[in-house]
């Protein structure tokens, strides 16, 4: 497997594209009535499988159709914070939280106006 941080960006996205064609025709589905299915032009189907992704939600689109949507899983999944993590989080918020002045606030009496 090749470190992915030493592959162009092109490279990525035509193996992306790639994949996906393979996953397609392992399912014996057309781009035709993939296109149908997800919603996205033939012609954008066709250039996703090129390595030319156009549009990320079209990206989506294909992926959720082809039951690959799972890939992005680590994507999507919410940071656990560790304990320490949380104990700082939640005392930090405590402690830059305003306090009410005790006692009564006092205001200056208003002069008289002389008209």
């Amino acid at each position: 497997m090749d470190n992915i941080y030493m592959l162009a960006d092109t490279v990525i996205l035509s193996r992306i594209g790639s994949r996906l064609r393979r996953a397609r025709l392992k399912q014996n589905i057309t781009q035709q009535s993939l296109a149908e299915f997800s919603g996205v032009s033939l012609s954008s189907l066709k250039k996703i499988e090129n390595g030319k992704i156009g549009s990320f939600e079209s990206f989506l689109r294909v992926l959720r159709t082809l039951g690959m949507l799972d890939m992005l899983q680590s994507l999507t999944e919410e940071e656990q914070l560790s304990p320490n993590e949380y104990y700082n989080l939640v005392h930090s918020a405590k402690k830059n939280t305003r306090k009410r002045a005790a006692g009564q606030l006092t205001r200056p009496e208003k002069e008289e106006s002389e008209w």
